[in-house]
C-alpha cells in the first residue's frame, strides 16, 4: 500500500484508557520514582522507564461510561493526599433509597442491605474522572495515545511482545484513501490490557491462551443511561436511588438507579443479558423506566442531554479467567472484576492496575516478564481487599439465573454464609444461549411486547437516543461489525429468533429491512450508530457476530457519563 509500517518501543503498554490502565501506570510510575529516589540499596536503579497507554477514543474518558458510584478505597490508596471532592462532578452520597416499582407505585424498603450501603461513596460522571486521571497520568511523563485502537497481537512464539494498532484511512472496501496510514506495531517488555468488558484484543488473547479454561463462562449485564439538566436542587443533591421491579419481569435480573448530582440527573437501567425472552428490547424497557411516575417526578423540568449504553461483567469470581502469561496482564472489566452484589466496579478496576503495576515493578527489577514471574499478579489480588471482597460475592448472580424472588432468598443465604448461599460453586449458562425461540413464547404476549413503545414525553426513539451519545464516525470505512454467515440473519435467525439485533442494540445498528409480509428482508448494518457497548458481540444467539475496534478516534463521546 505504499507506506512503511512504523514501530514504536516502549517498556511497558496499557491498552485502554479507563481507570484500571491509568491507575496501573500511575502507580508504577510513583513505584519507579520512588526507587530511583533511594538511596542506592542491593537493587540497582531502574533509571528512565517508558510507560505509555494506548486508548482508541478520540480523547482520553470519551468512551468511559457507568454509573457510576465510587466507592474511594483504592483513590485513596492511589492518591492519599487528593481531595476527591475537588475532582469534577463528584458529589458525596448524602441519603440513599431502595425501591420496589409496580407498574405505577413504589414500595419504599425501610432499609438498605450492607452490601449496597453506599454511606462514604461519591457520584461522578466515569468520563469526566478518566479524563481527569488522564491529566494526572500525563503531568507524571505517561505516554498517552488516544484515537489509537489496538487490532491485533504480536506474539514471538508464545510470548506477547507487542500490539499493532489499526490502520487509518480505509474505505468502505478495505482499500487504502489518500489519507491512508498503516497501523503502527508497538513492542513492550509487558503489555496490560485494560480495555474494558469484552475488549477485542483481550477477547483474542483469552481464546488464544485458553485462559478461561476451568472457570464459569462470563456473565454479562447492559445498562442504558441517560443524564438529565434539570433545575438545582440543593436538597436532592447527593440523593440515590435503586429500584427493583417495574419494568422488568420477575424472571429477568436487573434494576434501575437515579442519581441526584443538584444540576444534573443520571439514571439508567440495567438488564441482565442472560434473559430468555428475544422480544425483549432494553432501550424501550429504559423508556418504560424513565416515564414510571416516581421517577418522571424528578425530570418534569429537565431536558436530557447525553446518552450511552455498556456491558458490565457480572460473573464474578469464578468467571475470572487466568489473568497473567508470559508478556502480559488482565485488569478491569476485561478481567470480570465488577461486584455485581454491590453494583460497582471502578474500585475492583483500579485496584487491579495498582496490582498489576506493583507486579510489573518487580518485574523491571529482575528483568523478568515470563508467566512464572508475572504470576505475582493473581495472588497479589486475591490477597489484596479486591480478591476479598469478589469472593464474599462469588456465587451472588449465578443465583439469579431462575428469577429475581428465588436470587433474592439465595443472596440472604449468601450474606448469613460469607458469600457461600447453598452450593460452594453455582455454574451457569452463557447468556445467549438461554434465550427461547419463537415457537416457545406464548404469541399472544408477544406481538404486544415487540410493538409497543411509550409515547411519553421524556421516552426517546433510538435514533434520537444515539444523537445524545456524541457520536462522531467516518462513514466511509470498513464495517467494524464483523458477521460471519449473513444467511443465517436473513433465514434461520429470522425464522428462530426473529432477529433480536434489532432489540438487543441500543443504538439502531441492526435493522431488518425490505421484503412484505416478514419475507425476504435483509439485514441492514449501520455501524456508524455503534456506541461501543458490546451487547451484539455478546448477545447473539448463534455467536457469529465479532465487534472490533473502528479507525481511532472513531465512536461516541460520553460526555458527562
Amino acid at each position: 500500500m505504499g507506506r512503511v509500517r512504523e514501530t514504536l518501543e516502549v517498556d511497558i503498554l496499557f491498552v485502554g484508557g479507563g481507570p484500571a490502565s491509568l491507575s496501573g501506570a500511575l502507580h508504577l510510575r510513583n513505584l519507579i520514582d520512588s526507587h530511583n529516589q533511594s538511596p542506592a540499596g542491593p537493587t540497582r536503579q531502574l533509571g528512565a522507564v517508558s510507560i505509555a497507554v494506548i486508548e482508541k477514543g478520540r480523547e482520553i474518558g470519551a468512551h468511559s461510561l457507568s454509573g457510576a458510584i465510587l466507592d474511594p478505597i483504592a483513590l485513596r490508596e492511589l492518591m492519599p493526599t487528593v481531595d476527591i471532592e475537588s475532582i469534577p462532578t463528584v458529589t458525596p452520597v448524602v441519603k440513599e433509597h431502595l425501591w420496589f416499582l409496580t407498574s405505577n407505585r413504589r414500595i419504599h424498603l425501610p432499609w438498605v442491605p450492607a452490601p449496597v450501603n453506599n454511606r462514604g461513596n461519591f457520584i461522578l460522571s466515569l468520563s469526566r474522572f478518566v479524563k481527569w486521571l488522564g491529566e494526572q497520568a500525563e503531568a507524571r511523563g505517561i505516554d498517552l495515545f488516544p484515537g489509537f485502537a489496538g487490532t491485533e497481537l504480536l506474539f514471538e512464539g508464545d510470548r506477547l511482545v507487542g500490539v499493532r494498532t489499526g490502520a487509518r484511512g480505509l474505505d468502505k472496501q478495505g482499500q487504502p484513501k489518500a489519507s491512508y496510514e498503516p497501523g503502527v506495531d508497538i513492542l513492550a517488555k509487558a503489555i496490560v490490557f485494560g480495555e474494558g468488558v469484552r475488549g477485542s484484543l483481550t477477547k483474542q488473547v483469552v481464546s488464544r491462551l485458553q485462559l478461561d479454561a476451568g472457570r464459569n463462562p462470563a456473565l454479562y449485564a447492559m445498562g442504558v443511561k441517560e443524564v438529565w439538566e434539570v433545575p438545582d436542587d440543593p436538597w436532592s443533591c447527593g440523593v440515590i436511588i435503586h429500584t427493583l421491579g417495574f419494568p422488568l419481569k420477575s424472571e429477568n435480573y436487573g434494576g434501575g438507579f437515579l442519581y441526584h448530582m443538584g444540576r444534573m440527573i443520571s439514571l439508567g437501567l440495567v438488564v441482565g443479558l442472560d434473559y430468555r425472552d428475544p422480544f425483549l428490547d432494553p432501550h424501550r424497557e429504559f423508556q418504560r423506566f424513565k416515564n414510571h411516575p416516581q421517577i418522571a417526578a424528578f425530570l418534569k423540568r429537565g431536558k436530557v442531554i447525553h446518552y450511552g449504553a455498556k456491558a458490565l461483567p457480572e460473573g464474578g469470581y469464578f468467571s475470572i479467567p487466568k489473568s497473567y502469561f508470559s508478556g502480559g496482564l488482565l485488569i478491569g472489566d476485561g478481567a470480570e472484576l465488577l461486584n455485581a452484589q454491590r453494583l460497582k466496579g471502578i474500585h475492583l478496576a483500579m485496584k487491579s492496575g495498582m496490582v498489576a503495576a506493583e507486579t510489573l515493578f518487580q518485574g523491571l527489577l529482575k528483568n523478568d516478564f515470563s508467566e512464572s514471574a508475572l504470576s505475582l499478579y493473581e495472588k497479589l489480588l486475591m490477597e489484596s481487599w479486591a480478591g476479598k471482597e469478589l469472593h464474599r460475592e462469588r456465587n451472588f448472580r449465578q443465583g439469579f439465573q431462575h428469577g429475581l424472588w428465588r436470587g433474592l432468598m439465595h443472596g440472604g443465604f449468601q450474606m448469613i454464609s460469607g458469600g457461600r448461599g447453598i452450593k460452594a460453586r453455582l455454574s451457569n449458562r452463557p447468556g445467549h444461549e438461554r434465550m427461547r425461540k419463537i415457537e416457545e413464547i406464548p404469541p399472544g404476549t408477544r406481538a404486544s411486547r415487540e410493538t409497543s413503545q411509550p409515547k411519553e414525553r421524556t421516552a426517546l426513539d433510538k435514533a434520537t437516543s444515539v444523537y445524545y451519545s456524541g457520536i462522531r464516525h467516518d462513514e466511509d470505512q470498513p464495517a467494524h461489525l464483523l458477521i460471519a454467515d449473513l444467511d443465517i440473519c436473513h433465514t434461520r435467525c429470522a425464522r428462530e429468533y426473529g432477529n433480536p439485533c434489532q432489540r438487543f442494540c441500543p443504538a439502531q445498528v441492526y435493522e431488518m429491512v425490505g421484503g412484505e409480509g416478514g419475507e425476504g428482508r435483509r439485514l441492514q448494518l449501520n455501524p456508524s450508530n455503534c456506541v461501543h457497548c458490546k451487547t451484539c458481540d455478546i448477545m447473539d444467539p448463534y455467536q457469529i457476530i465479532t465487534w472490533v475496534p473502528p479507525e481511532g478516534g472513531s465512536g461516541p463521546s460520553f460526555m458527562n457519563l
